[in-house]
């Protein structure tokens, strides 16, 4: 506070100084999900090594005749012809492969019934470094209004046709941002107030946003993390600033000078957010056991994101707090104070009553909150992990009909074909691949099998196999499995070759089956290093043991929320978010450490203001009752922020981000107004002094770290020290902040 302008200079030239450097280098994101040693990175090895060159990224163009005509209709030929043409002299296209050439291999290419054909577009490098304006030149050039006449419809698919769709305008952090506005403006009542939580956070996100871009230049980052941590910072951004300003705001109420009160503010509430940052890193960096490049990328980049809001929360914030002055309060509040001085602050109203009410009702209120949670969490025993594809983008866009049309037109196995690679050594393994054509073509669940393809030397052979069935389909994975554990066993007795099956659907089901193997350790580590924390913070066996048990009900829930939406389809096209399908295999993961840390938020801040009576009375229902209705109104409207920023993010057009949006809402409803204001607070009634036992030989070994402030005291003895750890007191007392 003594240097804000400089503290505030250094804040704007991060992000000024990130912001450039991200522009000039550019951004270099990878969804590469292959995981070393499994079957589908070993089929992409052999394809790499075998057939170089091999790496640029494969779209489609299909078109459909009308009615009464067909793709060989002179009118729809010439048109057709002159735009693969047109397409084939773009910068950056590699080669096209259309379906007028000579050939049987040609002849595929048209359907049946002779109405839809497609071609290959095949780009000079990988999709994730194919430039979007590249991309769009050939939508351009396939969709232009010469070719889409007299009824034929011309659509594109492939993930570098995909990025064009991708949502350029950043409209949903505005909405987020000007909903955070809102509810700010109406809890302050001061204009300079709510727009200090809002520039805090945009300024250490926006930072964090260019610093994850640079990121990606040194390690394997997916292009949805920027989006992911914008989406984490401004939540967790703009609440540890309503935190920290709603305690300054009372200092101020109670006649404190501003910078005393803003020091008061950080030296207290910025010690809980800080503790809580911690928790939620812990969280996301626990996927760093998983030992996966994909998430390890991810995870340092939320983290980065969180690191960044807590550091401006309590760096930059306090230098504009005590820039504002007493503009912190409202012009009613701050006549009040100066024409009647401080008053006393008394939690009366709705918050009061609510505390008094599940003081009186542990149990019922207990038992319905868990009612609520178990009900909601039933969906998450079907889930199903798989991959999520451009079949379940919204009904309208190009990608989506390309889609259809080849599903339509040559089966829905079209759509994610499997590379079967073999290693070939000598006349014999070139028989055995061609007993392992014949074997495929007749296994259940192919619809078609092409010819082995060799390269120059002969030592590797790939064949591309056709399921009957969609990418995304639990049919699909079992033909994988069937291939590897059967088929291709059989046909390799007798030889040296050494075949793999690889693919979008095989690589997803490896990644899948990795990602589910490490889950059970990677849980453990999070929920062990979080109750670790919380057991130095509060002294107790019981809180950590109730906050795993919530942040565990808070995931199984919210994923019961995103399987009911996403994959069983509840309102998925109604919210512009594509038809129902598979979840992807890493959100769990993802959603287990986010949902994690952010649920220890509210637990952090609710309890630490019991244990904080509960250390200056040793009364545990009075602690209760009082940090119920002290904390309850802010964490609420945190709460209604939080879950603002994300539900806009589902207009994000990205279904993945839609996805953690929906999760992370549904996670923080649940935790706010579920668990943290009903079942935690009617735990502790029912488990009374109990709450803050630790045996004495523990806590005598324990360090001492608190989050409270340094002065604060014990003015009773705690239960190890005492008998019985709860005193009576009437259930209607009305509680008074300090």
């Amino acid at each position: 506070m003594r240097h804000r302008l400089l503290a505030v200079l250094i804040w704007l030239l991060a992000l000024g100084g990130t912001a450039a450097a991200a522009t000039t280098a550019g951004s270099a994101f990878s969804n590469d999900y292959e995981v070393p040693g499994t079957e589908s990175g070993k089929a992409d090895d052999l394809l790499r090594e075998g057939f170089h060159g091999q790496g640029g990224d494969t779209d489609t163009v299909v078109w459909r005749a009308p009615a009464h005509q067909s793709v060989r209709t002179p009118a729809v030929e010439e048109r057709m012809a002159r735009a693969l043409d047109s397409i084939a002299r773009l910068p950056g296209v590699g080669s096209v492969a259309g379906p007028y050439g000579p050939g049987a291999e040609s002849a595929a290419q048209i359907s049946r019934d002779g109405r839809t054909a497609y071609a290959v577009v095949t780009f000079d490098r990988p999709a994730d470094s194919v430039p979007t304006a590249q991309a769009q030149a050939v939508v351009d050039a396939a969709k232009n209004p010469a070719t889409q006449t007299d009824g034929l419809q011309v659509e594109l698919g492939g993930r570098a046709i995909g990025l064009t769709e991708a949502p350029t305008a950043h409209l949903a952090e505005v909405i987020g941002v000007a909903v955070a506005a809102l509810v700010l403006f109406l809890a302050f009542g001061s204009l300079a107030a709510s727009l200090l939580p809002l520039a805090t956070a945009l300024v250490s996100v926006g930072t964090a946003y260019f610093g994850i871009t640079l990121l990606g230049h040194a390690m394997p980052v997916a292009d949805f993390a920027p989006m992911l941590g914008t989406l984490v910072g401004l939540g967790v951004g703009i609440d540890y600033a309503l935190f920290i300003v709603t305690r300054h705001r009372k200092g101020l109420a109670r006649g404190l000078p501003v910078e005393e009160a803003a020091e008061n503010a950080v030296a207290t509430t910025g010690r809980a957010v800080v503790f809580a940052g911690a928790t939620v890193c812990i969280a996301l960096l626990g996927m760093l056991v998983l030992r996966l490049n994909f998430l390890s990328g991810v995870a340092l980049a939320a983290s980065v994101t969180v690191v960044l809001t807590v550091a401006a929360s309590v760096t930059l914030l306090p230098a504009l707090l005590s820039a504002i002055g007493l503009r912190a309060l409202s012009r009613r509040e701050r006549r009040t104070l100066a024409a009647e001085g401080p008053q006393p602050e008394r939690t009366t109203g709705f918050a009061a009553r609510w505390s008094a009410f599940v003081e009186r009702y542990p149990k019922l209120l207990g038992a319905f909150a868990t009612v609520v949670m178990l009900v909601l969490a039933l969906p998450t025993l079907s889930l199903h992990l798989g991959t999520s594809d451009q079949g379940n983008n919204p009904a309208a866009s190009t990608t989506r009909q390309a889609y259809d049309l080849l599903a339509e037109g040559f089966g829905p196995g079209t759509n994610g074909p499997l590379t079967v690679v073999a290693r070939l050594d000598g006349a014999g393994d070139r028989l055995a691949v061609d007993h392992l054509v014949q074997a495929i073509r007749t296994t259940k669940g192919v619809a078609s099998t092409g010819p082995a393809v060799f390269n120059r030397s002969g030592d590797t052979a790939v064949l591309t196999v056709v399921p009957d069935s969609a990418p995304q389909s639990r049919a699909t994975s079992d033909l994988v499995d069937t291939l590897r554990e059967d088929v291709i066993p059989r046909a390799g007795q007798g030889n040296s070759m050494e075949a793999h099956v690889g693919g979008v659907t095989a690589g997803y089901d490896d990644f899948a089956e990795v990602v589910i193997g490490k889950l059970p350790l990677f849980v453990g580590v999070v929920i062990a290093l979080g109750c670790v924390l919380l057991l130095l913070a509060f002294r107790s066996i019981g809180i950590p043991a109730k906050a795993a048990a919530m942040n565990v009900a808070a995931v199984a829930s919210s994923s019961g929320v995103v399987v009911a939406v996403f994959q069983w389809g509840w309102g998925s096209e109604l919210l512009g978010l594509g038809s129902a399908g598979p979840i992807e295999p890493f959100l769990p993961v993802i959603m287990v450490s986010v949902l994690f840390g952010l649920s220890m938020d509210y637990q952090v801040f609710l309890v630490s203001r019991m244990y904080e009576e509960w250390l200056e009375t040793g009364d545990n229902r009075r602690a209760v009752r009082v940090g119920l209705a002290e904390t309850s109104r802010v964490i609420n409207s945190a709460a209604v922020i939080m879950i603002s920023v994300f539900l806009a993010f589902v207009l994000s057009g990205d279904r993945i981000i839609a996805m953690f949006g929906i999760a992370l809402a549904a996670a923080v409803a649940l935790d706010a107004f579920v668990l943290r204001t009903l079942l935690v607070p009617a735990l502790m009634h029912m488990l009374g002094g109990a709450n803050w036992w630790l045996p004495a030989w523990l806590d005598r070994r324990l360090p001492k770290i608190s989050i409270e402030p340094p002065d604060r005291l014990p003015h009773a003895k705690l239960p190890a020290q005492r008998p019985s750890g709860d005193t009576a007191e009437p259930a209607d007392a009305v509680p008074v902040s300090r």
